[in-house]
This record gives structure tokens, sequence and C-alpha cells, in this order.
């Protein structure tokens, strides 16, 4: 077994693993650290491949980023010790019955599909076009999306702030 093996198998047995504990987790700042977890070996794949970009990404905007702002939000709220009640029986046969029919139509998918080789030279990156697309705000830009996300992101925080929130408004001594 070569070293490149190795890693996708210990990248692969990591998201498994951590993906499982992600879901399974009572404990919701244990679930968000498995998520990075995740997310870190999702990266190790992605730069296997030669995705230096994306795995980049990956690791900036979701390890870094999300994960970070989940468990902000997790301390923020005073919520760190809180338990998820346990699975009840039927919504584990349900649940697992989902996982086993997603990744049966995933692997037959894959199986079914005729994959072919290239004989082509992989393609030069250029930064600077994918700078300049980053930064774009017409065709094939992502300003818009990116502004939309981040907005997105704080109005979740702001929620969750809000929902999590220790008693409800404080009654003042004139309301008596």
């Amino acid at each position: 077994m070569t070293l490149n093996q190795l890693m996708f198998v210990l990248f692969g047995l990591m998201l498994i693993v951590f993906g499982i504990l992600t879901v399974t987790s009572r404990r919701i700042l244990r679930a968000a650290v498995y998520l990075l977890f995740v997310l870190v070996s999702t990266a190790g794949l992605y730069f296997m491949l030669n995705y230096q970009f994306l795995a980049a990404v990956q690791l900036t905007l979701y390890a870094g980023g999300i994960v970070v702002l989940i468990i902000f939000s997790i301390l923020l709220t005073s919520h760190i010790s809180q338990k998820f009640e346990p699975v009840g029986l039927k919504k584990s046969i349900f649940s697992a019955l989902a996982a086993i029919t997603g990744a049966i139509v995933t692997i037959v998918t894959i199986l079914d599909f005729q994959f072919s080789a290239t004989a082509e030279a992989a393609r030069e990156i250029d930064m600077k076009v994918i700078g300049k697309s980053l930064l774009a705000t017409g065709r094939d830009g992502y300003v818009l999306p990116f502004e939309v996300i981040s907005i997105l992101l704080i109005a979740a925080m702001i929620a969750a702030i809000v929902v999590a929130k220790k008693g409800g408004p404080k009654k003042s001594v004139s309301d008596n």
C-alpha cells in the first residue's frame, strides 16, 4: 500500500467516523468539534486530488468560519453543557433506512457511471483569473453570493442568541 492510498484510507475513515459522531453526539459542543474534523478531512481529500484552491476554501470558509461561528454561538448562549434527549427507536429505524437507501443509490450511481480516462495534461491554474472572478459583480462573479451568505449567517447568529436567551423579557417595577 502506497502512502497516497494510506492517506486516502485515513481521510476516508476520519470522514466516516467523525461524520457518524457528529450526527449521533448528544452534546452540542462535541458535535461542532466533530464537524470540524469532518471538514478538515474533506480538505485533506481535496489536497490529495490537487484541488488546492477548493481545499483552501474548505479550510478557511467552512472549517475556519462556520465552525467557529457555531462554537461561538454555543458559548454565547450558555448552552455548552446541554445534552439532547435520546433519539427514539422509531426515529433511529427511519434514519437508518434513509441512510442505507442514500448509500445504495450513491453506490449504484457511481458503479453505473462510465468513467473515461483522458490523455490531456492538467491545465495551468491562473490565480489572477480566479481572484478577479471572486471579486467580480457581473457574470461569473461571486461577490453577491458571498454577501448574501454573510448576511444570512449574521441573521442566524442573532436569531440563535435571541431564541436561546435565558428567561423572557424582564418586568420592570412599574409594570406591576
